[in-house]
Protein backbone atom coordinates (compact mmCIF):
# COMPACT_ATOMS: atom_id res chain seq x y z
CA UNK A 1 0.00 0.00 0.00
CA UNK A 2 1.37 3.43 -1.04
CA UNK A 3 2.09 6.06 1.60
CA UNK A 4 -0.87 8.56 1.42
CA UNK A 5 0.62 12.22 1.45
CA UNK A 6 -1.38 14.60 3.47
CA UNK A 7 -2.61 17.56 2.19
CA UNK A 8 -2.03 21.47 2.93
CA UNK A 9 -5.13 22.53 3.76
CA UNK A 10 -4.45 21.65 8.01
CA UNK A 11 -1.25 22.80 7.77
CA UNK A 12 -2.94 26.38 6.60
CA UNK A 13 -5.21 26.04 9.63
CA UNK A 14 -2.47 25.19 12.08
CA UNK A 15 -0.24 28.56 10.46
CA UNK A 16 -3.14 30.84 10.97
CA UNK A 17 -3.78 30.00 14.36
CA UNK A 18 0.19 30.40 14.84
CA UNK A 19 -0.01 33.84 13.48
CA UNK A 20 -2.84 34.64 15.98
CA UNK A 21 -0.83 33.51 18.60
CA UNK A 22 2.64 35.14 17.29
CA UNK A 23 2.87 37.08 19.91
CA UNK A 24 2.37 34.57 22.88
CA UNK A 25 4.51 33.55 25.28
CA UNK A 26 6.16 29.91 25.35
CA UNK A 27 3.92 26.83 24.48
CA UNK A 28 1.41 28.96 23.98
CA UNK A 29 2.43 30.30 20.83
CA UNK A 30 4.01 26.53 19.58
CA UNK A 31 1.78 23.99 20.11
CA UNK A 32 -1.21 23.72 18.28
CA UNK A 33 -3.71 22.35 21.20
CA UNK A 34 -2.41 24.77 23.42
CA UNK A 35 -2.92 27.74 20.72
CA UNK A 36 -6.32 26.71 20.10
CA UNK A 37 -7.36 27.22 23.52
CA UNK A 38 -5.33 30.26 24.39
CA UNK A 39 -7.13 32.17 21.26
CA UNK A 40 -10.66 30.79 22.61
CA UNK A 41 -9.55 32.18 25.81
CA UNK A 42 -8.01 35.64 24.20
CA UNK A 43 -11.11 36.00 22.23
CA UNK A 44 -13.30 35.69 25.40
CA UNK A 45 -11.54 38.61 27.51
CA UNK A 46 -11.72 40.56 24.48
CA UNK A 47 -15.72 40.56 23.84
CA UNK A 48 -16.00 40.70 27.76
CA UNK A 49 -13.64 43.71 28.20
CA UNK A 50 -15.46 45.51 25.58
CA UNK A 51 -18.44 45.85 27.81
CA UNK A 52 -16.10 46.36 30.60
CA UNK A 53 -14.85 49.56 29.10
CA UNK A 54 -17.85 51.20 28.44
CA UNK A 55 -18.72 50.65 32.18
CA UNK A 56 -14.95 51.88 33.29
CA UNK A 57 -15.34 55.10 31.25
CA UNK A 58 -19.15 56.09 32.19
CA UNK A 59 -17.60 55.72 35.84
CA UNK A 60 -14.96 57.92 35.16
CA UNK A 61 -16.73 60.12 33.65
CA UNK A 62 -19.24 60.60 36.66
CA UNK A 63 -16.22 60.66 39.18
CA UNK A 64 -14.63 64.07 36.80
CA UNK A 65 -18.13 65.36 36.63
CA UNK A 66 -18.78 65.44 40.26
CA UNK A 67 -15.36 66.63 41.42
CA UNK A 68 -15.79 69.49 39.34
CA UNK A 69 -19.17 70.02 40.32
CA UNK A 70 -18.66 69.46 44.11
CA UNK A 71 -15.40 71.93 44.09
CA UNK A 72 -17.95 74.80 43.05
CA UNK A 73 -20.22 74.40 45.85
CA UNK A 74 -20.70 71.47 48.60
CA UNK A 75 -24.38 71.92 47.95
CA UNK A 76 -24.87 70.31 44.50
CA UNK A 77 -23.94 67.47 43.28
CA UNK A 78 -23.44 64.94 40.50
CA UNK A 79 -26.66 63.49 41.11
CA UNK A 80 -28.69 66.89 41.52
CA UNK A 81 -27.29 68.27 38.29
CA UNK A 82 -28.29 65.28 36.22
CA UNK A 83 -31.73 65.80 37.66
CA UNK A 84 -31.71 69.38 36.77
CA UNK A 85 -30.82 68.58 33.23
CA UNK A 86 -33.58 66.14 32.80
CA UNK A 87 -35.86 68.26 33.94
CA UNK A 88 -34.78 71.46 32.30
CA UNK A 89 -34.29 68.63 28.60
CA UNK A 90 -30.41 69.86 27.81
CA UNK A 91 -29.56 66.89 26.04
CA UNK A 92 -25.85 66.64 27.22
CA UNK A 93 -24.13 63.71 27.74
CA UNK A 94 -21.54 62.42 30.88
CA UNK A 95 -19.01 62.21 27.93
CA UNK A 96 -19.30 65.48 26.95
CA UNK A 97 -20.34 67.17 30.68
CA UNK A 98 -16.79 65.15 31.49
CA UNK A 99 -14.63 66.82 28.31
CA UNK A 100 -16.29 70.44 29.36
CA UNK A 101 -15.05 69.95 33.19
CA UNK A 102 -11.81 69.09 32.05
CA UNK A 103 -11.15 71.71 29.79
CA UNK A 104 -13.47 74.49 30.75
CA UNK A 105 -14.26 74.34 34.16
CA UNK A 106 -16.19 78.05 33.82
CA UNK A 107 -18.37 76.66 31.18
CA UNK A 108 -19.33 74.06 33.44
CA UNK A 109 -19.99 76.08 36.32
CA UNK A 110 -22.65 78.65 33.62
CA UNK A 111 -24.32 75.27 32.65
CA UNK A 112 -25.26 74.80 36.56
CA UNK A 113 -25.63 77.97 37.23
CA UNK A 114 -28.11 78.45 35.22
CA UNK A 115 -29.92 75.49 35.26
CA UNK A 116 -29.70 75.97 38.95
CA UNK A 117 -31.71 79.16 38.72
CA UNK A 118 -33.89 77.74 35.85
CA UNK A 119 -35.54 75.18 38.02
CA UNK A 120 -35.29 77.12 41.45
CA UNK A 121 -37.42 79.87 39.58
CA UNK A 122 -39.72 76.84 38.08
CA UNK A 123 -40.04 75.61 41.40
CA UNK A 124 -40.71 78.83 43.49
CA UNK A 125 -43.48 79.96 40.58
CA UNK A 126 -45.35 76.47 39.70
Amino acid sequence: MTRIRRGYIARRRRTKIRLFASSFRGAHSRLTRTITQQKIRALVSAHRDRGRQKINFRRLWITRINAAIRERGVCYSYSRLINDLYKRQLLLNRKILAQIAISNRSCLYMISNEIIKEVDWKESTG
